[in-house]
């Protein structure tokens, strides 16, 4: 497995302004070191201990990205350090992050987790709720609304992955401006057909790292 020829094949075969995270859920110190040697400086965590952990033993100038589900409860641990969290999917989640934030004199850039995918256990918003999250967020001074976050559903289906990633896109369409402007769609199996659809996000682990452990 090289990481460092992945890597590059990955941003070879993207447009330059979309942004790549690599997952790097699970992956070792060395692994994640060698990314980093190869020039990647955005990573993504799915857990608040393994994120907090790896921010305290990896380079400073890493930008982490809270990618999973993310309890309010555990707010508290990363709102420190971390620079993009994608998963909002409650107005009590979007409280706390402002909440902590403030406590620790940030504003801290979140994604709104829109709900696209025909599985129930995906997390997120409603398409109709979003607008009104986002006058809802102009009370909160310490958030920063960057864009939304979807997932597609898990399937073979090329062509409902793509309906789904146009529909986020569309609703994207609707509230971009100078500030709103991340679309984060796209992971290892459906990023080509994301970025077709609009995504200037795509967050990548296998195709980098390899298998998960």
């Amino acid at each position: 497995m090289n990481i460092t020829s992945n890597l590059n094949k990955i941003k070879d075969s993207i447009p330059e302004d979309v942004i790549l995270v690599a997952v790097s859920k699970t992956k070792t110190r060395s692994e994640i070191l060698e990314a980093y040697n190869a020039g990647q400086r955005i990573f993504g965590e799915n857990k608040v201990q393994e994120l907090v952990k790896k921010s305290e033993e990896l380079p400073r100038d890493i930008q982490w990205h809270m990618i999973g589900h993310l309890q309010s409860n555990k707010v508290k641990y990363i709102a420190p350090f971390v620079n993009l969290i994608h998963g909002v999917d409650s107005l009590k989640l979007l409280k706390e992050i402002n909440k902590r934030a403030e406590q620790n004199n940030r504003v801290i850039d979140c994604l709104l987790q829109v709900h696209i995918a025909n599985e129930s256990t995906k997390f997120g918003f409603g398409l109709e709720e979003i607008d009104l999250i986002i006058t809802n967020v102009r009370q909160f001074k310490n958030i920063n609304i960057k864009g939304l976050m979807g997932m597609a559903t898990f399937t073979d289906d090329e062509t409902q992955i793509s309906n789904e990633f146009s529909s986020a896109n569309e609703f994207f369409d609707k509230i971009k401006n100078e500030n709103i402007n991340i679309l984060s769609i796209g992971m290892s199996g459906d990023y080509q057909i994301a970025i077709k659809n609009g995504s200037t996000m795509i967050r990548v682990g296998s195709a980098i790292f390899g298998a998960r452990n």
